[in-house]
């Protein structure tokens, strides 16, 4: 059923609000895994690190897309009269839904990747056998014997933002429906 203007605007503030916070700590979240670690991993060469950067590289996209999407949320509950900011909502969070599901999905890859092979193409650069046996090498760039989990806590983060992102992404999308009478 169609909502009265007044409680559009709510939610679309609401949603907008939620959006902006949820792209920032995905970004931020997405920074951290490259600055701490896959700068050092990710190389052309291998396949599996491939993936971890283009994932990477694709969930700092789709945070952009959420705060953007955030930001024609917002602007839309102070005007709801431009068709033009009702259409760019609706494409910003169609385009949102969908980068978060690629990279919901390239997580959950990433995730099983690091998993199966024990975390050795993050250590590839401390060029160590078994992470377990060796103390800290001096050449490798990060700690190792932490790299492994922080890696994957931050990518769980990211995977559980991700899907809060879905969530809200399709509410706009249903909301700028909505306005467009569509």
């Amino acid at each position: 059923g169609h909502l009265d203007p007044g409680s559009h605007r709510k939610v679309l503030m609401k949603t907008g609000l939620v959006l902006l916070i949820l792209g920032h700590l995905n970004f931020i979240t997405g920074a951290l895994v490259h600055g701490t670690v896959l700068r050092f991993v990710v190389t052309a060469r291998d396949a599996t690190s491939l993936h971890y950067g283009v994932t990477n590289s694709a969930s700092v996209i789709a945070a952009l897309l959420t705060i953007s999407s955030g930001v024609s949320a917002l602007l839309l509950s102070r005007y709801l009269g431009p068709a033009a900011l009702k259409w760019a909502l609706l494409a910003l969070s169609a385009c949102s839904s969908l980068c978060c599901l690629c990279c919901l999905l390239g997580l959950l890859v990433a995730i099983g990747l690091t998993l199966g092979n024990q975390g050795r193409v993050l250590l590839a650069p401390c060029s160590i056998a078994n992470i377990a046996l060796v103390p800290v090498p001096s050449e490798c760039p990060f700690d190792p014997t932490r790299v492994y989990s922080s890696t994957l806590s931050l990518w769980a983060m990211s995977l559980l933002l991700e899907a809060v992102e879905i969530f809200f992404s399709t509410r706009c999308l249903l909301l700028s429906l909505d306005l467009l009478h569509l």
